[in-house]
């Protein structure tokens, strides 16, 4: 599986829950499969999608609240995951896709080969799940709309296929229209 066959099944099974994607081809491949106003599309700041997302998920306990990670993302705000660890967000659900490089940037290979993200994200009180197929990544979505958080999802892909097309909205845009139907859902 790759990334944007995954995201596509991921942004199909969480309908119109808020979704922060990581900068790079996760948000290009997230715009291109499901491009909606609760999708919160990080243009720069590489690694922040999972703290955005817990602000979010704090402010609106309510919600079932996606962050679409990748691995070089995470990787470069692990801190993050000790903070969502232990303020325990019931409503907050991480999905990080795992191609071991940072394919964004030209392919160079990321730690995840030796560093294990579902181990991490468990050992910060995630409840954890991890897959490597489509069936398995549809049960795991499937499972996870009925129990509290955080959970982490770790979605190991392969690289490869085209990046989804540039974003269209300007960073103001995003911001707006994300605000605008988070309020209007309250």
């Amino acid at each position: 599986m790759i990334r944007k066959e995954a995201i596509k099944i991921a942004s199909d099974a969480v309908a119109n829950s808020p979704i922060i994607s990581a900068n790079g081809y996760i948000s290009r491949d997230l715009f291109e499969t499901n491009d909606k106003e609760t999708n919160f599309y990080m243009i720069g700041s590489m690694g922040l999608s999972s703290s955005i997302a817990l602000g979010v998920a704090l402010k609106n306990p309510r919600k079932r609240v996606y962050v679409f990670d990748g691995d070089g993302n995470i990787l470069m705000n692990l801190g993050s995951l000790t903070t969502i660890g232990k303020l325990k967000p019931k409503n907050l659900i991480h999905l990080v896709f795992d191609n071991q490089s940072h394919e964004s940037t030209g392919g160079q290979p990321s730690n995840t080969k030796n560093i294990d993200i579902y181990k991490i994200a468990k050992s910060c009180n995630y409840k954890s799940f991890k897959t490597t197929s489509k069936v398995g990544l549809k049960k795991i979505l499937s499972k996870t709309k009925n129990i509290g958080g955080p959970v982490m999802i770790l979605i190991k892909i392969n690289k490869g296929g085209m990046p989804g097309k540039r974003i269209i909205h300007s960073p103001p845009t995003i911001k707006k229209r994300f605000s605008q139907k988070l309020n209007k859902q309250r």
